[in-house]
């Protein structure tokens, strides 16, 4: 192997970018040369080549081959609207601005309904910018039209026939893997507690290969594209069940650490373990499509047996010690049967009625009832606020863009698509970012305007840009994923000079105007940079988490507050919908700290969010078990615990939203001593239940200081035992 191809393979494995450069390069010469020197037409050539360009260089879609060409050809009809509008706003100045505008707004502000809406955003724009400029002509809409369905058809039959891309794992495939190790992992607890002398080694065994496939759940393992986080109810059941998978396996590393040989209900959790395996392995091969669509009434009927068992066993006179392993079994079993409806969401198949009680509506599967235009219309309302990322971020590009058009209208620059062009570029989530950007893509198009510039003085015939055009296309647009954006905007702009000199007459000014314009837009990028939003995703993130982990606060008073209550219907508070909004917004703003680079962090990000989530899921499961009352007999035992871990909650919210880490990196205060009450019959079990899950929240809290992303093989990640909450929205 030669030293080129190998520097290649360790940069591009599976040659994914070169595929994409290979395909988009001769979809976009043959459109281009069919249409200028076969049909003749200057007016169709330049949208047959950049509609390829749009699509498939700026446009990043996820998929099979045959997925990413259905979506290239669902983009037709939008790509007719947006060249058609730019088209007619372009003869004036301040409608085309305004056009661009409200357009960027749009096109950028959808990417909350899902990472392939984000990957489809650059591509989109160009659509819209191309027509944005000289020539004025609306007459030749049509052929404009004719170009871009030209260059959609090729690009789309390119996907499935010109080098495709292997199909990647898909997520189902990875859930599978990861509800499977989990169900092995199960069986060998439950065989622990039957006396096996051989399943702790089987255990110790099973483990790391679980958390590896736990771990790969994680957001930030996987590429952004892969990620099931739009609005539809499929992604949203797939990221409850990733969720859920890891969730559970850090419920059974706590059920096999925990010392249970002395539990008052050993051998009815041993029973529900075994019964939770079964019904995620039923989960695990569904989702591995080679199984029937797992169902519930197993896991119902497995959990109704172990109340059972506990209501025929009084707990008076038991420590706490002693309960707390059915405790765990018991959540352990609830949040398998979440993982089987999450499952039979995602298949599509009905999951019954809601039997959600009013202090918890919105159920955790409230998505499951609603019809899919409502859930996209939810997510986006629930993102129109300037404290989401996606509206800041949505709001930057598009007055950009919108100053940047009006700039080139009234500067009269020739080529000032440019402008828009540089904008799309460098124009970053943060300062900082937009700054890093800008250096190699100035370097990148000065180089490329005087490579440019020397060819069209020399003034070659326009075969001889013809024969070049192809090999700088492909060269240009691998150069610039794999070496980096100046090599790109080096060769894109030697690449926009030898299309141009083929559709008109120019010379060696359009190269001294390629760099004007991309000193326009660069200025422009800059100053809006600046003024909004600076911080980028590391300054919206500190706040977002803070109003959640606040949020969660409240949930943890409110659902001790509810099933404490002695009314006869239990008051329903505000405190779960406004933790689960707030939650979604410090998701988003997870997400897109994670596209930054930013120094090694000393908050784990991710197990912060984690124990907001743990709170927001743990009281929906409380709240749906135990009827109002059920813990009146008691509650007051615990009350300095759950004051406690509200305060815990409410502190480090506090320090987050003044920028302050010192409450998590400091440690948190031991827990305060509770006496155990042992003569409340029934109750000491919604008791154990109740504290079990405040103890997750305190020990949540205790391990979110500096831990890193990076799990170690073989070694179970300390967040497991935290909700593990994977989507975006």
């Amino acid at each position: 192997m030669t030293a080129p191809l190998a520097w290649l393979l360790r940069r591009d494995p599976a040659l994914v970018t070169v595929r994409r450069a290979v395909r988009v390069t001769v979809v976009a010469c043959v459109g281009f040369y069919l249409c200028r020197y076969v049909l003749g037409n200057a007016e169709m050539a330049p949208y047959a080549l950049f509609g390829a360009v749009a699509l498939g260089a700026l446009s990043q879609i996820p998929g099979s081959p045959a997925q990413r060409a259905g979506t290239v050809l669902a983009m037709l009809p939008v790509g007719w609207m947006l060249v058609t509008l730019g088209t007619l706003l372009s003869v004036n100045n301040a409608a085309a601005a305004a056009g661009m505008f409200v357009l960027g707004f749009v096109v950028s502000f959808v990417g909350v309904g899902g990472p392939r809406l984000v990957g489809l955003a650059a591509g989109t724009q160009l659509l819209y910018i191309l027509p944005s400029f000289p020539p004025y002509d609306p007459g030749s809409l049509g052929w404009r039209l004719a170009g871009l369905t030209l260059a959609v058809l090729l690009l789309a039959g390119a996907e499935l026939v010109v080098w495709p891309d292997p199909t990647p794992v898909p997520y189902s495939a990875k859930l599978a893997a990861a509800v499977s190790a989990l169900a092995g992992c199960l069986v060998a607890v439950a065989q622990c507690w039957s006396g096996r002398p051989d399943a702790g080694g089987r255990f110790a065994t099973l483990l790391p290969e679980a958390t590896d496939a736990a771990e790969a759940l994680r957001p930030s393992r996987l590429p952004a594209m892969q990620r099931p986080a739009s609005a539809a109810r499929q992604d949203r059941a797939l990221t409850a069940a990733a969720g859920t998978v890891r969730l559970l396996l850090g419920r059974t590393v706590d059920l096999y650490v925990l010392n249970g040989h002395d539990a008052a209900d050993l051998p009815a959790a041993a029973a529900l373990l075994r019964q939770a395996a079964f019904c995620a392995e039923a989960a695990a091969a569904w989702l591995h499509g080679k199984g029937d669509v797992p169902e519930t009434d197993q896991m119902a009927a497995a959990l109704a047996e172990f109340r059972a068992a506990r209501v025929a066993m009084s707990p008076d006179g038991i420590p706490p010690e002693r309960l707390r392993l059915g405790a765990l079994a018991l959540s352990l079993g609830e949040w398998t049967k979440s993982l089987v409806v999450a499952v039979r969401i995602a298949a599509g198949v009905p999951i019954g009625p809601d039997t959600t009680p009013a202090s918890a509506q919105p159920g955790p599967f409230w998505y499951a009832y609603q019809q899919t235009p409502w859930l996209w219309w939810e997510r986006l309302r629930e993102h129109l606020t300037p404290r989401s990322v996606y509206f800041q971020g949505a709001l930057r590009l598009a007055a950009a863009l919108a100053v940047a058009r009006f700039l080139a209208g009234v500067l009269n620059l020739s080529h000032g698509f440019w402008v828009l062009l540089t904008i799309l570029t460098v124009l970053r989530t943060s300062a900082a970012e937009t700054r890093s950007a800008l250096r190699p893509a100035l370097v990148g198009t000065v180089f490329g305007s005087l490579v440019a510039a020397g060819l069209l003085v020399v003034g070659m015939p326009h075969t001889v840009y013809a024969v070049i055009l192809p090999l700088v296309m492909l060269v240009g647009f691998t150069a610039g994923p794999l070496l980096g954006p100046g090599w790109g905007q080096a060769l894109f702009t030697l690449v926009i000079a030898l299309v141009f000199a083929q559709v008109s007459p120019v010379d060696w000014r359009l190269a001294e105007a390629r760099v004007v314009d991309v000193l326009v837009g660069a200025a422009v990028g800059v100053l809006i940079g600046l003024l909004a939003w600076p911080r980028g995703g590391s300054g919206e993130l500190h706040r977002a988490i803070g109003v959640f982990l606040g949020a969660a606060a409240g949930v943890v008073r409110q659902t001790v507050a509810t099933l404490a209550s002695k009314a006869a219907v239990a008051p329903v508070g505000d405190a779960l919908p406004r933790a689960r909004a707030a939650g979604h917004l410090a998701e988003a703003s997870y997400a897109l700290y994670q596209t930054e680079r930013h120094p090694p962090a000393a908050l784990d990000w991710q197990a912060t969010l984690l124990a907001g989530h743990h709170a927001v899921r743990g009281a929906e499961a409380l709240l749906r078990t135990y009827p109002t009352g059920g813990l009146v007999p008691g509650v007051a035992s615990l009350a300095d615990l759950v004051d406690d871990v509200a305060s815990r909650f409410e502190r480090v919210a506090e320090r987050l939203l003044r920028h302050d880490r010192s409450a998590v990196t400091a440690g948190l205060p031991r827990p305060p001593a509770t006496e155990w009450p042992t003569n409340l019959g029934q109750a000491l079990y919604s008791l154990a239940d109740l504290r079990v899950w405040l103890d997750g929240l305190r020990e949540d809290l205790d391990r979110i200081a500096g831990m890193p992303e990076t799990v170690p093989p073989g070694r179970p990640s300390v967040t497991l035992r935290a909700c593990g909450h994977t989507g975006s929205k």
